[in-house]
């Protein structure tokens, strides 16, 4: 009987999980801070819309990114499971539908936004009125920001669980707190903008609360998720192989000889 193993390690999933966070990081900061932020005034809807037509390349671009870490955000989701497995099956894949709830209402998010770029300058918003063309580009800059948001709750509480499982069965505890925080933020941002009229006043606070532990946390998990992958692991000190650690199940195939 032959015995090999079809299934991911989670050794590469680490690597896989590690790669994509990386390229996510300077995409969403790309793609949001550079593009997002760079084009769109939300207090004056005629700027928005000049950006939008003198720029709209540039908002495409954004716009390929955002799509890049839709993508990337699915490859993490699975990998990040098949990783946390053993510190709980159950859990690690409730962590992974949470994350493929954000990646669903960024893809949905991303929409509003190509949908701003044709009202603001395609030729099917070419009958509306200035004011009109200017309110219904804001209204659908909007709908991309709150659609985000929302998505940034189901993400808040992947970090949670995630978090959890660093902290209580890979022996990651001040990561897991780290990732912990920085989901509480996430959905402490989201039930503040919902909730309070006057959060504008106030957005550059929130935007603290959110950015620093998140950038900390998810850069460390980046750094630990590439050094799992690729640094000396308790297996490998053991003399145990590489691409068999302990969590993995062999998967048998051949017939009996």
């Amino acid at each position: 009987m032959t015995t090999t193993t079809t299934d991911t390690t989670p050794r590469t999933a680490a690597r896989i999980a590690g790669l994509a966070y990386a390229a996510l990081f300077f995409l969403a900061i790309f793609a949001n801070f550079v593009v997002r932020q760079g084009l769109v005034d939300a207090d004056d809807p005629a700027a928005t819309v000049e950006n939008l037509t003198t720029d709209g390349q540039l908002l495409r671009w954004g716009i390929v990114a955002f799509v890049v870490v839709f993508l990337l955000d699915i490859a993490i989701s699975w990998a990040l499971y098949v990783l946390l497995r053993p510190g709980g099956t159950a859990r690690s894949l409730v962590a992974a539908w949470f994350r493929l709830a954000h990646t669903f209402l960024l893809g949905v998010a991303v929409t509003f936004l190509f949908l701003a770029l044709q009202l603001a300058s395609g030729p099917l918003a070419a009958g509306l009125e200035s004011a009109n063309r200017e309110a219904w580009t804001a209204l659908a800059v909007e709908a991309f920001d709150y659609t985000w948001l929302v998505g940034l709750v189901a993400f808040g509480v992947h970090l949670v669980l995630v978090g959890r499982l660093l902290a209580a069965a890979m022996g990651a505890r001040v990561l897991g707190i780290l990732l912990t925080v920085a989901g509480v933020a996430y959905v402490f941002d989201t039930a503040a903008y919902t909730l309070l009229a006057d959060y504008a006043d106030h957005e550059d606070l929130f935007l603290t609360i959110v950015a620093v532990p998140s950038v900390v946390a998810e850069l460390g998990f980046t750094i630990w998720l590439l050094r799992r992958g690729w640094g000396r692991t308790a297996a490998d000190d053991a003399g145990e192989p590489a691409e068999l650690a302990a969590d993995e199940e062999p998967v048998l195939v051949g017939s009996p000889g």
